[in-house]
């Protein structure tokens, strides 16, 4: 299979927005008993707010193909859920789940690691335990990654882990 990481631009936003529409699917199970994650009366998740990763410096919006097709997105940017300073942040990263389990989220965050060395951060809720397993995984395969720590906010801004590292480049 034939994998690309392509950086994103303002002429992919409608895919994005029609992959975020499955990625929120996924994640609207971590929000049972919540407000968050309603369907619109016209059958739709509201759409991501993604023209930040377009305009902003340092936040990055990416698409993940396989045999040239869409497979996933990736959008990093530089806020920090610990508060501590960090350089690069995972926002939002999403497998079709067709091809999950077969390396790609894998191969698409060691990718992104090494096209941005500096300070990561990335922040799983609570919940998404398997998106902790495959972040820890992920980080720990990844060569160039030191200095990995892992924090667990209980907090009203962040509930859930927030793994720490510097890429080296």
């Amino acid at each position: 299979m034939n994998f690309s990481l392509d950086a994103a631009s303002v002429a992919d936003i409608s895919a994005l927005q029609n992959m975020m529409q499955l990625y929120t699917h996924d994640f609207s199970e971590f929000w049972a008993g919540t407000s968050r994650g309603e369907l619109g009366q016209n059958g739709r998740f509201p759409d991501y707010p993604l023209e930040p990763y377009f305009e902003r410096p340092r936040w990055s919006a990416f698409l993940f193909n396989a045999d040239h097709r869409p497979v996933g997105f990736a959008l990093i940017n530089d806020e920090s859920h610990s508060t501590l300073p960090t350089e690069y942040s995972v926002g939002e990263f999403f497998i079709v789940r067709k091809y999950r389990g077969q390396g790609l989220g894998l191969i698409a965050a060691q990718r992104l690691f090494q096209q941005h060395p500096g300070a990561w951060e990335v922040a799983v809720a609570r919940k998404n335990t398997k998106a902790l397993r495959f972040w820890q995984g992920a980080i720990c395969k990844c060569a160039s990654a030191g200095s990995v720590s892992e924090l667990d906010w209980d907090r009203p801004e962040w509930n859930g882990a927030i793994i720490r590292f510097h890429v080296s480049a």
